[in-house]
């Protein structure tokens, strides 16, 4: 079983940066991708970031320049370091790890930017 869990959310103001973590316990696995997704209130999830097991990146167009994600590998974490936040930005932020068979999600953690 893996457990991944996500931290670092809270308040900010506009302009200001924040960075989530991804962290996994469990047995260990290999994922293909990891992903940092976003819910906003009355809004459908979107994908924000990606990072491939290769190391390769890629972003939503919204986030494109004011965000980026990273990994320890020797943690096995991965990091979505957010700057120049905007009140948009407000939502939950999910991260998903995928096997390419399984995927597997933690509980989210709010992030909310006040103008």
């Amino acid at each position: 079983q893996v457990q991944v869990t996500e931290s670092g959310g809270g308040l900010v103001q506009a302009g200001g940066s924040l960075r989530l973590s991804c962290a996994a316990s469990g047995i260990f696995v290999r994922f293909a991708a990891i992903n940092w997704y976003r819910q906003a209130p009355g809004k459908q999830r979107e994908l924000v970031a990606t990072i491939t097991s290769g190391g390769s990146t890629n972003y939503a167009d919204s986030v494109q320049g004011r965000f980026t994600i990273s990994r320890d590998s020797a943690k096995d974490t991965v990091y979505l370091q957010m700057n120049s936040l905007k009140p948009e930005d407000t939502a939950v932020y999910y991260c998903r790890r995928s096997t390419g068979a399984r995927d597997y999600w933690g509980q989210g953690t709010q992030v909310t930017v006040s103008s």
